[in-house]
């Protein structure tokens, strides 16, 4: 690894999140570009912003397109509003973004179970104004039961993510102590113990969390680890954030899951945005 010395990271296992990475490249073209590149599974942010409920032939042909790659989904979003854009999830926003939501759960859940996904990640949603916190996290709860139970048909674990204020400024959950909260009060409503915490350890750093207490008090109850490197959410090696030895701190804390590549490749193809990796 050119520069950085990551000697640990052959021992972790990384899949690569083909919402943020090769995107240049149509959606169909990602798989095969991310196995191309050396990589064994992918991950998604629900591809189809527009719609919680796609024609099937589209969920077929992206079906098809990661099969015939040979790559492994390990990670797939629910239904999320505008995502990139102004949304940061749907299923505490009352009204017709809730109901989206519902009735994305079982298309993500059966397109994540057919390919043997086994991680699907629900993002909270922002604060509205003028509804009431309270009633937003009971709404929340709602939904993320009907998720839970929706993954545990597949097999699967529900995963809750906190993001950054700074880019997130509405989004509630913006701590890991308030990810975990929630989580541990959807194992509470649903008794399967399948909720997880999604560990992204950009978001936290940019809230300005102690990293190394957040991976030992919260290593237990994390689902998944997302990457990218601050300031810029590129590639580890571009900011200062000491990623190498984060993820030696989660290997020793137990964590043996896939590590979700979701940073921004820069000025350059993402195909080139991988020279950090040990090959």
């Amino acid at each position: 690894m050119p520069g950085l010395g990551w000697d640990a990271a052959a021992e972790q296992r990384f899949d690569v999140n083909l919402s943020i990475l090769f995107t240049e490249l149509p959606l169909l073209e990602r798989p095969a570009a991310a196995a191309a590149a050396g990589f064994t599974a992918v991950e998604l942010w629900w591809p189809w912003i527009d719609s919680p409920t796609p024609e099937r032939s589209e969920l077929d042909a992206l079906r098809k397109a990661i099969e015939d790659a040979g790559v492994r989904l390990t990670g797939l979003n629910f239904y999320a509003g505008q995502l990139p854009g102004p949304d940061r999830g749907a299923l505490s926003v009352p009204g017709e973004e809730s109901e989206r939501f519902r009735a994305n759960v079982e298309v993500a859940a059966e397109f994540a179970g057919s390919l043997g996904c086994g991680a699907l990640n629900a993002l909270y949603g922002n604060s509205v104004d003028g509804v009431d916190p309270a009633e937003q996290d009971a709404l929340a709860l709602e939904n993320l039961v009907l998720a839970a139970r929706a993954a545990d048909g597949i097999g699967a674990i529900l995963l809750i993510e906190a993001l950054n204020k700074p880019e997130s400024p509405l989004y509630p959950l913006v701590s890991a102590p308030a990810a975990v909260g929630v989580v541990d009060k959807v194992n509470a409503a649903t008794g399967l113990d399948n909720a997880r915490f999604l560990m992204d350890l950009y978001h936290l750093s940019m809230n300005g969390e102690d990293l190394p207490a957040v991976i030992e008090r919260y290593t237990a109850k994390t689902g998944h680890v997302q990457i990218a490197d601050n300031p810029g959410r590129g590639a580890p090696g571009t900011g200062s954030l000491p990623l190498e030895d984060l993820l030696g701190r989660l290997r020793k804390a137990g964590y043996d899951g896939w590590v979700g590549l979701e940073y921004k490749p820069g000025d350059r193809p993402s195909a080139e945005a991988f020279d950090w990796l040990p090959r």
